[in-house]
């Protein structure tokens, strides 16, 4: 399994992709989430994947779960404000290691967005 350390790129950049739904109650993203969440439909892809030669990461196989869900960044966005470290399972298309990870860097990213906004914006 790979996995990242807290400054990994990737993890910013996910970070960063969440600020769209900053501003989004978290009733709202609770709704979106449970009406349109592929897992809660029990929508998964129709054939489950041949795990005989190899068992799936964690990884992989939240990805496969998640595989076309329209609602991904807001479940991620929804655990991430809810569970926090604490998460467990597979939301937003992630494992819990992942999560656990991103979640530091997230909270930091939110909290540097907050200071800059109270300061009158980024700096150049």
């Amino acid at each position: 399994m790979v996995t990242y350390d807290d400054d990994t790129p990737e993890y910013a950049a996910m970070a960063a992709r969440l600020d769209r739904l900053q501003q989004v109650p978290t009733d709202v993203l609770t709704t979106v989430v449970v009406r349109r969440g592929l897992c809660l439909w029990g929508l998964w892809p129709a054939q489950e994947p041949d795990w005989e030669d190899c068992a799936p990461s964690d990884r992989a196989l939240a990805e496969r779960l998640c595989e076309g869900c329209p609602v991904i960044d807001q479940c991620l966005e929804l655990e991430l404000r809810t569970a926090g470290p604490s998460t467990t399972g597979v939301w937003g298309a992630l494992p819990e290691d992942d999560r656990r990870a991103l979640h530091r860097v997230w909270q930091r990213h939110r909290q540097q967005q907050n200071q800059n906004d109270q300061e009158g914006g980024a700096t150049p």
